[in-house]
């Protein structure tokens, strides 16, 4: 007697009316940080609009630190390249000084809102849209 196998190799979250391109059904740690700090951008749009210098926020794993770095690893940083300044957020001392998920949010709305409020001269309170 022969026997059919179900093939189950399909997606594990299907499309539906919530979600018509379905649901990721797994985020690798880098993939899950990028949606973090696109949900953390999305509310400050208006500010990138609004303001005449171009930013943009980058994600980058660590930094490049010389071999007699003593101090400790930074979270962000602001760089130049061009007509366009560069906040970089590194994904891994952030999320290794994180207790969790909440926390890691408000780690990373912290360090936008201050390397934003660095750029554009302004106080972090005044972009804070929360």
């Amino acid at each position: 007697m022969r026997t059919r196998r179900r093939d189950a190799r399909g997606p594990l979250a299907l499309p539906g009316p919530l979600s018509p391109r379905s649901v990721p059904a797994h985020r690798t740690p880098r993939e899950a940080f990028d949606h973090l700090v696109a949900g953390v951008l999305a509310p400050l749009a208006k500010h990138f609009d609004a303001e005449p210098d171009q930013v943009e926020v980058v994600v980058e794993d660590v930094p490049l630190l010389p071999p007699e770095w003593s101090e400790d690893v930074p979270l962000s940083s602001v760089a130049r390249r061009g007509d366009v300044t560069l906040v970089v957020l590194y994904r891994r001392p952030l999320t290794e000084r994180s207790g969790g998920r909440v926390d890691l949010e408000e780690q990373v709305w912290d360090v936008v809102l201050h390397r934003l409020a660095e750029v554009w001269q302004v106080s972090p309170d005044d972009l804070d849209p929360r």
